[in-house]
């Protein structure tokens, strides 16, 4: 069985900048940027996570529009990126659909910027997903990140990605971009 790797976009169960468990808003960049990214690295599906009518109403009018008459024809790329998109309220949703897809629960792999002792390298869950025997899910969170119950749901968390500096506050989006790259990129090196 050739290896599948999935994206999930948590906006729910998420931190504020107070510790308070909040649900997010969907933004149109990070929706944009992460499926085209997604559609790049050939990820199985690239899912937002947000039980709110409104926000799920949104994206579906967005996916809707880009896949339609005008937005299809106007830019075909955006269509073709938007085709790896779902949206689902929950993330038990997202691994049910997942396991409706490959028949196995996936392996949840969660991302953060500090170290934990389920902790690994991009070196060794790249080797992993090359061998192509497991399933992977990888959880990206909004707002101040993900819960202390999803990180602690988690099989693994992705080591933190750092530049040169000290600063080390990436949006979502770029994030998403580097982590796929460091996972099923070219092996440049």
């Amino acid at each position: 069985m050739e290896q599948q790797v999935y994206l999930a976009l948590l906006h729910n169960p998420v931190y504020n900048k107070n510790m308070e468990v909040i649900t997010t808003t969907v933004t149109n960049l990070d929706l944009h940027d992460i499926a085209r990214a997604s559609r790049t690295y050939d990820i199985g599906q690239y899912y937002i996570v947000n039980h709110l009518d409104s926000q799920q109403g949104l994206v579906k009018r967005m996916k809707d529009y880009w896949a339609g008459d005008f937005g299809a024809e106007y830019n075909p790329d955006r269509k073709e990126a938007f085709s790896v998109l779902e949206i689902k309220a929950e993330l038990e949703g997202v691994i049910t659909d997942i396991m409706d897809r490959e028949d196995k629960e996936p392996i949840l792999v969660t991302t953060d910027a500090r170290t934990y002792s389920n902790t690994i390298s991009y070196k060794k869950l790249r080797q992993g997903i090359q061998q192509g025997e497991e399933v992977y899910l990888i959880l990206l969170g909004t707002g101040w990140g993900l819960t202390k119950e999803t990180m602690n749901s988690a099989d693994y968390i992705l080591e933190p990605i750092y530049g040169p500096g000290d600063y080390n506050h990436l949006s979502v989006r770029s994030a998403a971009a580097i982590i796929l790259d460091r996972l099923l990129g070219e092996a440049w090196w």
